[in-house]
């Protein structure tokens, strides 16, 4: 597969690449995150613990002590079950995961989700909550829900929120929902959000999700090499946040971006190397951030398609 490399890198990535060494790919993120939840290990090498009912999940994730927990098959929730610091939690095969509810990061750090379906969050639980943590990583994972309900029936399906801070989000899909992924929950929340909500989007595929593809406010997100299909509005970015939306592909989507949306700040946006669609974009304030502070790859939009239909997902890794 080809893949053109983005050289304006700082720190550890300008130094490797000043030395020979190549940039971290994209297949990389098998083994670890790439962007700015790069360095997020949870569990690490702690001898795995394999669950199959929710008083075990419970009990297996809870504390801050190094720890692996695999799901298999699929759990039934009401509400969210809070997870630990240092923690992976990675589901059995294709078919592992969770549905009802979903899982709440919140005050922890280095917490890794892989492998999971996590499908019908009913309100007010969103499938994933991130909320006042750091360093997260959310990859090869299936979210979907439905649009047969109220808008409101179901919550978000991949929140990030309260200040939370160097999260990478790669290779997942996100489904037949209204509400995609909200980072910054408040117009209202400046105090705490600003200086952080630093987050990647990656590889993913986004289908018939109405929007929310992600609305950022007053962070940095980078958004790059994801397939986004059937959206009303898809990236939105809002409340002053910048976004560098690069080489991804937009079809039967009505607005692929927009910075001047919903609240009384706009937000600023960077597009470079996209497939558009015919997606309109509305973009009242160009951004600064330009630069990612990371080693990274995006592939070119001609092969998004065929690589993130391929790779993203639960049952992919």
């Amino acid at each position: 597969m080809s893949r053109r490399r983005f050289l304006a890198l700082s720190g550890a990535g300008a130094t490797a690449l000043a030395l020979g060494v190549p940039a971290l790919t994209a297949t990389a993120a098998e083994t670890s995150p790439i962007g700015f939840g790069a360095g997020t290990t949870g569990g690490g090498n702690a001898t795995p613990v394999t669950v199959s009912t929710l008083a075990a999940f419970k009990a297996a994730v809870t504390g801050n002590a190094a720890k692996v927990v695999r799901v298999s098959g699929l759990i039934t929730l009401s509400g969210q079950v809070d997870i630990g610091s240092n923690t992976t939690v990675l589901g059995v095969g294709s078919s592992s995961g969770f549905t009802g509810g979903g899982l709440r990061l919140k005050e922890v750090s280095n917490v890794v989700v892989r492998n999971l379906n996590i499908s019908k969050p009913l309100a007010p639980s969103d499938g994933i909550t991130v909320q006042e943590s750091t360093k997260v990583w959310i990859d090869h994972n299936s979210f979907s829900a439905d649009r047969d309900h109220d808008k409101d029936y179901y919550d978000g399906l991949l929140d990030i929120n309260h200040g939370s801070d160097f999260v990478t989000v790669s290779w997942n899909t996100f489904r037949d929902h209204f509400k995609g992924s909200l980072v910054g929950h408040s117009d209202n929340n400046a105090g705490e959000d600003t200086g952080h909500l630093r987050v990647t989007y990656h590889h993913n595929h986004f289908s018939d999700v109405y929007s929310r593809i992600p609305s950022l406010r007053f962070g940095t997100g980078h958004f790059y090499d994801n397939y986004v299909a059937g959206a009303d509005t898809a990236v939105h970015s809002r409340m002053g946040a910048q976004v560098l939306v690069e080489n991804n592909v937009f079809r039967s989507t009505k607005v692929a971006v927009t910075t001047n949306r919903s609240s009384d700040v706009d937000g600023y946006a960077v597009l470079r190397g996209n497939d558009l669609g015919g997606a309109a974009t509305e973009i009242s304030q160009a951004g600064s951030f330009t630069s990612p502070p990371y080693s990274y790859s995006a592939e070119p939009a001609s092969s998004v398609v065929a690589s993130v239909t391929a790779g993203a997902g639960a049952g992919k890794i």
